[in-house]
């Protein structure tokens, strides 16, 4: 599918908003293999391709194996993730599809494993990436144009713009 319109260019300062929240997400105590797992698996949820090629790549390069990207949807069904994770990913599903609010046992779950501060900026990067999944989505950000680059972890390719979505 073809983009319909390239976001960082019709509004950038709309843009550099999105980036400052992203920035502050990387910036976070989190975890980075923590944080792609909930990246991927909000993607996931949300069918949003190009956001799924670029995390799942990220999730690779921060080493993360094959067979937990393979079994992300059904998490709940393996013993491959930490309790940490578990919450984490309780947590992505929760904010993710929040129209019926968030289940007691996930937020009681959450705060076994995550500090108060965790725990916002865990929300934040929910926030994020469902917001980035929302505007790659409409505007039809091609799948498979991300590269993450080897040497140095940076991020290039046509859609250098949402190193985070």
């Amino acid at each position: 599918m073809r983009p319909t319109i390239d976001y960082r260019k019709a509004n950038p300062e709309a843009f550099a908003a999105m980036r400052g929240l992203e920035d502050y997400v990387r910036r976070c105590a989190l975890e980075e293999p923590l944080l792609e797992l909930v990246r991927t698996r909000a993607s996931q949820i949300n069918g949003c391709a190009y956001c799924l090629d670029m995390h799942t790549k990220d999730a690779r390069a921060s080493g993360e194996t094959e067979q937990r990207l393979y079994l992300l949807s059904a998490w709940r069904e393996t013993p491959f993730y930490s309790e940490r994770e578990r919450a984490a990913l309780a947590w992505t599903e929760a904010l993710t599809r929040i129209e019926h609010g968030i289940p007691e046992s996930d937020y009681r779950l959450a705060r076994e494993q995550f500090t108060e501060r965790e725990l916002v900026d865990l929300a934040i990067a929910v926030i994020a990436i469902n917001g980035w999944n929302r505007l790659a989505i409409p505007f039809h950000t091609p799948a498979g144009t991300y590269h993450r680059s080897p040497a140095h972890g940076a991020r290039s390719g046509d859609q250098e713009q949402e190193a985070t979505s």
